[in-house]
């Protein structure tokens, strides 16, 4: 029978908020959400595939998300290293010497940044709607809003869809809860594509537990800050890789169109890439989250036994 535990623990002074569905002696993963997204991102239909499959599943909310502590970025900058110690503490803080990482866009990154630098902690690595670590969109983010051709030489911009929800969300309000809650369904809408249908109830809980847990929703723009940081760590060569790895990208895509998951399976040797078809950039969409979870248990299962 699966326990559920919820823990605090500490990194670098701060307190993260995380919680364990396990049962004993079962092989862990653990799940890394995305850009300003605490824990609940990873869907419970998800989740509990994953510990149906054998497996203890591990989620928390980021620094700066949900339950977890807020940075002054200001005074304490940060960076993908400072976030991927995050996760290290959340493997310490519930006795984990190694995982099997799955992580889910900016998560995705985190996951690199721990199979290159510390790979003893990665019993293999799950990257999902994600791009290389060390590659800078700014640039053709900046062609894209500027209304220029992309640079055939670089990964594709968002698309003019996405971008143009952008520049209109920029006007809306977000004071309220209910403001917050419009805003954000509506991102998230833009973000699962054109392809499949859009799963609003299962978005608006999402939503609306981003909300009601965080104490200070301004705090979410540090990650976008500490995404654009392209340190010198980041820039390591993703063929050091040696955790068997998946990579899983939705075809419709529309923040990291597809390019992205192929250029981030070519660089890294002997991975696995799958595309996922009329997938955007989101769990949102009927189906989809346990068809995930399906990919990850085949994966590891390939690499590592599962009870």
């Amino acid at each position: 029978m699966a326990t559920h535990t919820e823990l605090f623990v500490e990194s670098g002074g701060l307190r993260l908020w995380t919680e364990r569905f396990d049962s004993p002696g079962d092989p862990a993963v653990l799940l890394v959400m995305g850009t300003a997204a605490p824990a609940p991102g990873w869907p419970e239909d998800l989740v509990a595939a994953l510990v149906d499959g054998g497996l203890q599943a591990v989620r928390y909310d980021h620094r700066d998300t949900g339950r977890s502590d807020h940075v002054d970025f200001a005074a304490t900058p940060y960076s993908l290293a400072g976030l991927a110690a995050d996760a290290e503490a959340v493997l310490d803080g519930h006795g984990l010497a190694a995982a099997h990482v799955v992580g889910a866009s900016l998560g995705g990154a985190i996951g690199q940044w721990l199979a290159v630098h510390r790979p003893q902690r990665v019993l293999t690595l799950t990257a999902i709607m994600t791009g290389p670590m060390g590659h800078s969109p700014g640039p053709a983010w900046a062609r894209a809003l500027a209304g220029q051709a992309p640079d055939p030489s670089d990964l594709p911009p968002p698309s003019p869809r996405f971008l143009a929800h952008l520049t209109h969300r920029a006007t809306l309000p977000q004071g309220t809860r209910e403001e917050y809650v419009a805003a954000n369904l509506e991102t998230w809408r833009i973000l699962g594509g054109e392809a499949l249908p859009f799963d609003e109830p299962a978005a608006r809980r999402f939503v609306e537990a981003s909300y009601d847990l965080t104490a200070d929703h301004s705090c979410a723009l540090n990650h976008d800050l500490a995404g654009r940081r392209l340190t010198d760590d980041r820039l390591a060569p993703l063929s050091a890789i040696q955790a068997p790895t998946l990579v899983l990208h939705g075809t419709e895509d529309p923040l990291r169109p597809l390019p992205h998951g192929r250029a981030l399976a070519a660089e890294i040797p002997e991975s696995l890439f799958r595309e996922i078809p009329g997938m955007g950039h989101s769990f949102f969409s009927p189906g989809i989250p346990r068809h995930i979870a399906a990919l990850v248990l085949e994966h590891l299962g390939r690499h590592a036994p599962l009870s």
